[in-house]
């Protein structure tokens, strides 16, 4: 298996016809109680112990940097606590936190997502993690704490221009969660990564104690680790708007906006599963060995 086999076995797991079916169905079953949501979608997970999960081209992320990291400590999972990662390779470590943006096709939802999350260490496994705190969608969404639920977020862009322009213009529909983004890629230079902020990070995500279970609700993704290699660092006279909030208050400061010009192909755990790596050549062996003839669509 190789990154142009594998992109292409991700991509052809993704029917747009069976996203719409989903969509619907989602209509149906948010009147169910949350528990009983959980099994339903549990057990479509059991079928497929994996979802392609394909991020679009400029994906882009605005870290702060967290002057107070103790501030975040109530909002993230047991057993995890800040810490400290480098954004590029050979950076200074600072405690982060990082709002992603994107457009993405799934197995079973396809639209635009604004994501929130925490830089923290798992203490029971030493991995670096990302704890999402909070999430904005215009298209479905499932979480362990609320279940299969509507889209968040009406108009949402999230889109580039022919003058090299990245635009994010996301809010919840009750105006507490918001992130805008305006800034010009054409200056922006390719850097290598930091690994273990992109890749072990990946490996280990968990939800934060807004959008999850005090547990974590850990899952990983699973990809080549050159999808998260390297990415263009955007200069700061470029970024023109760069704001966001989850109605939490955290003291901080843009530090970073990072995009990447590329579409990234992953395979995400189904709900309720979790895969372990624990480190780069285990999941880069893992991935050599899939057989897409094995796995079937999430839906």
């Amino acid at each position: 298996m190789n990154v142009l086999d594998y992109t292409k076995g991700v991509e052809r797991m993704v029917n747009p016809m069976d996203v719409g079916k989903t969509h619907y169905l989602q209509t149906k079953l948010k009147f169910l109680p949350v528990c009983l949501q959980r099994k339903i979608v549990k057990s479509a997970a059991k079928k497929a112990d994996k979802m392609p999960f394909v991020v679009e081209p400029y994906c882009s992320f605005m870290f702060f940097e967290l002057l107070h990291p103790e501030q975040i400590q109530e909002f993230l999972p047991t057993d995890f606590v800040p810490a400290k990662s480098s954004i590029f390779a050979g950076d200074p470590p600072k405690y982060y936190g990082i709002v992603s943006m994107f457009r993405i096709h799934t197995s079973v939802f396809w639209g635009a997502r604004t994501e929130f999350y925490l830089m923290a260490e798992n203490q029971k496994t030493g991995l670096l993690s990302w704890v999402m705190m909070d999430y904005i969608s215009d298209t479905i969404s499932y979480d362990e704490k609320h279940g299969l639920k509507s889209p968040d977020s009406n108009h949402a862009v999230m889109t580039t221009t022919c003058d090299g322009d990245f635009v994010c213009d996301m809010e919840s529909l009750d105006g507490k969660k918001y992130a805008h983004c305006e800034a010009n890629l054409d200056n922006a230079k390719m850097r290598k990564l930091d690994a273990r902020l992109w890749i072990e990070g990946n490996t280990s995500i968990a939800y934060g104690r807004l959008a999850g279970e005090d547990d974590g609700d850990l899952f990983s993704l699973t990809f080549f680790p050159e999808e998260m290699a390297r990415a263009l660092e955007v200069p700061m006279k470029d970024v023109h708007v760069a704001s966001a909030s989850t109605g939490k208050n955290f003291d901080i400061k843009l530090d970073r906006v990072v995009s990447f010009p590329y579409a990234q192909h992953m395979l995400s755990d189904s709900p309720g599963t979790h895969t372990h790596y624990g480190s780069e050549e285990a999941l880069r062996k893992a991935v050599e060995k899939i057989n897409f003839k094995k796995l079937k669509n999430y839906s």
